[in-house]
C-alpha cells in the first residue's frame, strides 16, 4: 500500500475518531442534572471520551508497519510492559482510580464547600486525574484526586436534611410528673423517634418533647403540632387550668 494511502487512512481514523468523541460529549453533557448526579456524569464524560480518542488514536497508528512491529515488540516484551505498568500505576492510574472513586462515592461534589489543610473553597471541577478548587481569594487549587481520596475533606455543603422537632412545656410541680410523661408519650408515639424528659426541676417542671422529622419545615409544623397535642391532652387530663 504506498505510503500517502497509508497516511490518507491515519487521517480518516483520526477524524472519526474525533467526531464521535465530540458526539458523545455533547450526548452526555445535554442534561441538566443535581451536583452528585452532575459530578458522575463529569467524570464519566471524560472516561468515555478518553477512551475512544486512545482507542481511535491507536487504531490509526497501526495502520503504519514501522509503528506496528515497534508495537508488536513492546507487547510480546512482558518486562517492558510490566515496567510502563508500574510506573504509570503509581500517579497517572492512581490518580484516575481515585477520580472514579470520587465521582461514584461522592465524598465531594461540584460546587460543594470544602476545607483541606485549612484551604477553604468551592469545588469548580472534577477532572479524570486532579480536582480544582476555587478558593476565596479567586485562586485555584490544584489537588491531585489521589491526595483527595486519602486525605480528610471538611465538606460544609453534605449536610443531614432530617431535623429534630422539639418542644418545651412547664408543669408545677404538685402535678403528677409521671403522669404527665406517659400522656405526652401517648402525643407523640405515632412520630419518629420520640422522646420526653424532665429536664429541670426548679420552680416548674421542665419537660422536653421530641421527635424526627424530614427537614426544617417539616419540624416547624410538627412542632406545633405537638404543642397543641401537648395542650388538649394535659389541659384533659386537668394539668392545665
Amino acid at each position: 500500500m504506498p505510503f500517502w494511502h497509508r497516511i490518507a487512512i491515519v487521517a480518516a481514523v483520526l477524524f472519526v475518531t474525533a467526531l464521535v468523541a465530540r458526539l458523545i460529549d455533547r450526548r452526555i453533557a445535554r442534561r441538566e442534572l443535581q451536583p452528585e448526579a452532575a459530578t458522575r456524569y463529569r467524570v464519566l464524560r471524560r472516561s468515555v471520551t478518553t477512551a475512544v480518542v486512545t482507542v481511535g488514536l491507536l487504531s490509526a497508528l497501526l495502520v503504519i508497519p514501522q509503528v506496528r512491529a515497534v508495537a508488536g515488540g513492546l507487547l510480546a516484551s512482558s518486562a517492558v510492559l510490566g515496567i510502563v505498568i508500574g510506573f504509570a500505576s503509581q500517579r497517572t492510574i492512581g490518580n484516575f482510580v481515585a477520580g472514579l472513586l470520587i465521582a461514584f462515592t461522592q465524598p465531594i461534589r461540584l460546587g460543594d464547600r470544602v476545607e483541606l489543610e485549612n484551604t477553604a473553597g468551592t469545588v469548580e471541577e472534577i477532572g479524570l486525574t486532579y480536582t480544582f478548587i476555587r478558593t476565596d481569594d479567586g485562586a485555584r487549587l490544584v489537588i491531585p484526586n489521589e491526595k483527595l481520596a486519602s486525605d480528610t475533606i471538611r465538606n460544609s455543603t453534605i449536610v443531614s436534611r432530617e431535623k429534630v422537632a422539639e418542644i418545651t412545656l412547664q408543669v408545677p410541680l404538685d402535678k403528677d410528673l409521671r403522669a404527665v410523661v406517659e400522656l405526652l408519650r401517648e402525643a407523640v408515639a405515632g412520630e419518629r423517634a420520640p422522646e420526653v424528659a424532665v429536664t429541670v426541676l426548679d420552680g416548674n417542671a421542665t419537660i422536653v418533647v421530641r421527635a424526627g422529622a424530614d427537614g426544617p419545615i417539616e419540624a416547624e409544623r410538627l412542632e406545633s403540632e405537638l404543642r397543641l397535642r401537648a395542650h388538649e391532652r394535659l389541659r384533659a387530663a386537668g394539668v392545665f387550668g
